[in-house]
């Protein structure tokens, strides 16, 4: 008999997941993972892991599992926070959900399941997992769950074939109402409990709170930079090559203050990230502000107004060479190669049209329709299908 460790974490979607392995005829064991301690950033003051622990173990009780907690704030700290910290003060803007999958969940999470003799670690993510044959060898592909208004396979983009391999996504072929019907009719705790917000296992932070306790506030102006200014009508270089002409279409526009007038003021760039539109305050405008670009050398953030402004937009980005990974090896892209895929910059964004350009130094992922807000430090994944082969963080 099988051995499956599952990631309780108090939510209807891992009960259900614990439950059909149960009916699948493994052998479950549920673990609930405690990733934070500091409450003086949360958001309320329930405590939402605390609330969440009891609630993973009356479902664990109901099916008759063997529970227990396991603290990795430590682990979390240092590999999620401290990485989030650090991303923000070089102005991007991390993921730290996808990063929670890669080092926590199906890291640390996996090793402690491993060592209490687990064949598979498996987790209540709306994706799906199946298996080909290349070349001799096993290859295990990362499908996107079939509820398309639910699937996680973003979330999931950095995993690798190791860990592929000893993951099991029991609800991925399921959609939510059928997964809450499922939960009603075991009548589990957690059946009509709302979905978690915020950072994975951490209930919810508050941001600028979170960051100020490590980034200090420093006051700065907010510059709005018109739709026709020139810096949008740059002529390109005849006779470039197509990675030259890839490094323009994805590079960050040079804005300096003076290019527009100061519309208000900010407690620092940091704090904001491109096609934000909430925090601003400043008023008065015909259409809503976005953040278009940030500027943590000179602490300025630039504004355009509406959601169409050309600041927003662009035809390419980059992946930097240690940052692309594939979660299929076996497709990997050498220099000079390109790839016609379908791709999406953040999660529940429709999948686009996208073709891969892979140089030495690095791999450019150019859009057929240009893309709004594309962000650093946010990861792009790509798709065949419905199959997530790779993904990267944007630079």
């Amino acid at each position: 008999m099988k051995r499956v460790v599952v990631g309780l974490s108090g939510g209807v979607d891992s009960s259900v997941a614990a439950y059909l392995l149960q009916q699948q005829g493994y052998e479950v064991i549920g673990l609930f993972m405690k990733n934070w301690h500091d409450d003086s950033v949360t958001i309320s003051n329930e405590c939402p892991w605390l609330e969440d622990s009891n609630d993973a173990l009356l479902v664990a009780e109901k099916l008759g599992i063997p529970f227990q907690t396991v603290d990795l704030s430590e682990e979390y700290k240092e590999k999620i926070v401290d990485y989030m910290f650090n991303e923000y003060e070089k102005g991007r803007t991390p993921n730290p959900d996808v990063l929670c999958n890669r080092e926590i969940k199906f890291d640390v999470f996996m090793k402690i399941a491993l060592s209490l003799g687990a064949d598979y670690v498996a987790t209540g993510h709306y994706c799906q997992k199946s298996e080909i044959e290349v070349d001799g060898k096993t290859v295990y592909q990362l499908i996107a769950g079939n509820d398309v208004n639910k699937d996680q396979s973003y979330f999931l983009c950095q995993l690798s074939q190791e860990q592929l391999s000893k993951a099991l996504f029991p609800i991925g072929a399921l959609t939510k109402p059928e997964v809450r019907e499922i939960a009603a009719e075991m009548e589990l705790v957690t059946a009509e409990k709302k979905d978690s917000q915020g950072l994975c296992f951490i209930g919810k932070v508050r941001l600028p709170e979170f960051l100020q306790q490590k980034l200090q506030p420093k006051e700065g102006k907010i510059v709005q930079v018109d739709k026709n200014d020139s810096i949008y009508v740059g002529e390109k270089p005849a006779g470039i090559s197509l990675e030259e002409d890839l490094k323009l279409e994805s590079q960050k526009l040079n804005y300096v203050p003076t290019m527009g007038k100061v519309v208000g003021k900010h407690q620092g760039a940091h704090y904001f990230t491109v096609g934000q539109r909430k925090g601003l305050n400043v008023g008065g405008t015909t259409d809503p502000l976005f953040v278009i670009a940030t500027d943590v050398e000179t602490n300025t953030i630039y504004t355009g107004l509406s959601s169409l402004h050309p600041g927003l937009f662009k035809k390419a980005l980059y992946v930097g060479k240690s940052e692309v990974h594939w979660v299929r090896e076996d497709l990997t892209l050498k220099a000079g190669e390109k790839m016609e895929v379908m791709a999406r910059i953040r999660y529940r964004q429709p999948l686009q049209k996208a073709i891969l350009h892979q140089f030495e130094d690095g791999m450019y992922v150019e859009f057929e329709e240009p893309q709004s807000a594309i962000t650093e430090g946010q990861f792009v994944a790509w798709y065949l299908e419905n199959e997530l082969v790779g993904s990267g963080v944007i630079s």
